[in-house]
């Protein structure tokens, strides 16, 4: 790791006495008084106050100073990862000792995240880490050793608590992407979740929830593991209604049993519905392949009902099916969403981009006998060259399957590769019996 810049400006009061001209001059030692500490002076930061800089320093007013203890301040400072520029100025007076911190932020902070701590509410838990940790608001470097100091601080609450857990931390980042957050968790006697609740749900939602969150209950308790509930189960309930700006809260544990081999744990998840949107207009653009009225005969949503998101979605999936029957391997749709909240209605502008054309490459069988392989590759309809129609190999395989059902039980896996250079595709059918 690198460390940021430290730069050392010594200012020093020399006491000179009085002589003959020529008598050598000597220079009076500094008083004790000069090696205490009476002032911390703190410039350059914005993302943290002078007191927490203080705090973060350890050096308390009125204790005897040295240069060796501003360095190593300036080296601790340097090692969180917080600044990206660490420099020191210091002065010596009969008065006493005087430090300045000149400091430049980091730039690159991600939240902490802690996954099961339990003990406390959210708030308690960061003050309490606050106290441990001066330099900790809820957002750590990602470099340097704030997150190792933070977790520290999280391992003696659970030594406090008497808790016979470990905590740890990995670095979450979303596939090949830069580190997103910190997650902490506490590893030691399992924690299931018993019952959740959704506080702030509507009496028609509230049913739907309560039966999906079913699936929950007897799981082990991470907060994130709740999240993807949050948006793949609970989420799509009220984007099927309209409630386009539907929100969870993070679920909040309360403590129901607890035992040294188990804890168990009800949720409270708060939901915060917003507006329901009715679509006002539905536009199209880009398209050429089809005609707008062929591809609006998809959409399943009307003028002036309530949106449905997830069907819509739905919807656009079987409209890139049907761009793929034409070989447009790569088409994407984007629907844009433009709000009217004062009246509670939404316009979508469905965005095509069609790509390019493929076209068929090579047709490979696999698990069957070489007669029946070399009679299904010529039965195959697709040659070399042409527009590739990705319903064909399904389509394929069902008008065969009848004459190889009577050479037994097959399961069948498909796959298709898709070359970008030259814009073809390959298929693979393999045939295994089912057992």
């Amino acid at each position: 790791m690198t460390l940021p810049k430290v730069i050392s400006v010594v200012l020093l009061l020399a006491f000179i006495c009085s002589a003959p001209a020529q008598t050598p001059r000597k220079t009076r030692a500094l008083p004790p008084s000069a090696f205490k500490l009476v002032s911390i002076r703190v410039t350059g930061t914005k993302r943290y106050t002078p007191e927490q800089i203080k705090a973060a320093t350890g050096l308390q007013i009125g204790q005897t100073v040295s240069e060796d203890d501003f360095k190593t301040v300036s080296r601790r400072l340097g090692e969180t990862g917080a600044f990206s520029d660490v420099a020191y100025a210091f002065q010596y007076s009969s008065e006493g000792a005087k430090l300045e911190l000149q400091l430049a932020d980091a730039t690159q902070f991600v939240p902490a995240r802690f996954d099961n701590f339990i003990w406390l509410s959210d708030q308690e838990l960061l003050q309490k880490l606050q106290a441990r940790v001066a330099l900790f608001n809820g957002e750590l470097p990602v470099a340097g050793d704030l997150a190792d100091q933070v977790a520290d601080a999280l391992q003696a609450l659970v030594t406090e608590r008497n808790l016979q857990g470990k905590a740890d931390y990995l670095r979450y980042a979303p596939q090949d992407g830069p580190i997103a957050a910190f997650v902490y968790t506490v590893g030691g006697p399992a924690i299931h979740i018993r019952n959740v609740e959704f506080a702030g749900a509507d009496a028609p939602a509230l049913s739907l929830l309560q039966s999906a969150a079913k699936a929950l209950q007897g799981r082990e308790y991470l907060r994130s593991a709740v999240r993807i509930y949050d948006e793949k189960d609970f989420l799509p309930i009220y984007l099927e209604r309209g409630y386009l700006k539907a929100a969870f809260a993070d679920a909040q544990p309360k403590i129901v049993r607890e035992t040294p081999e188990e804890t168990i744990v009800d949720l409270s998840v708060g939901v915060t519905p917003g507006l329901q949107y009715r679509m006002s207009d539905l536009q199209l653009s880009g398209h050429k392949a089809f005609e707008a009225e062929k591809l609006r005969s998809f959409i399943h949503q009307q003028l002036g009902q309530p949106a449905n998101t997830v069907q819509l979605g739905k919807d656009l999936d079987e409209i890139k099916k049907l761009y793929g029957t034409r070989g447009y391997m790569a088409a994407s749709i984007k629907p844009e969403a433009e709000f009217d909240d004062a009246h509670s209605t939404v316009r979508y502008l469905l965005e095509f981009h069609e790509g390019d054309v493929y076209k068929m490459g090579d047709v490979e069988i696999q698990g069957l006998d070489s007669r029946t392989t070399a009679r299904m590759v010529d039965a195959w309809k697709l040659r070399g060259g042409d527009v590739y129609d990705s319903s064909y190999p399904m389509q394929f395989v069902k008008e065969w399957m009848k004459e190889l059902s009577r050479m037994g039980e097959w399961n069948v896996a498909m796959h298709t590769t898709v070359e970008e250079k030259d814009k073809l595709v390959d298929v693979t059918i393999r045939f295994d019996p089912k057992r």
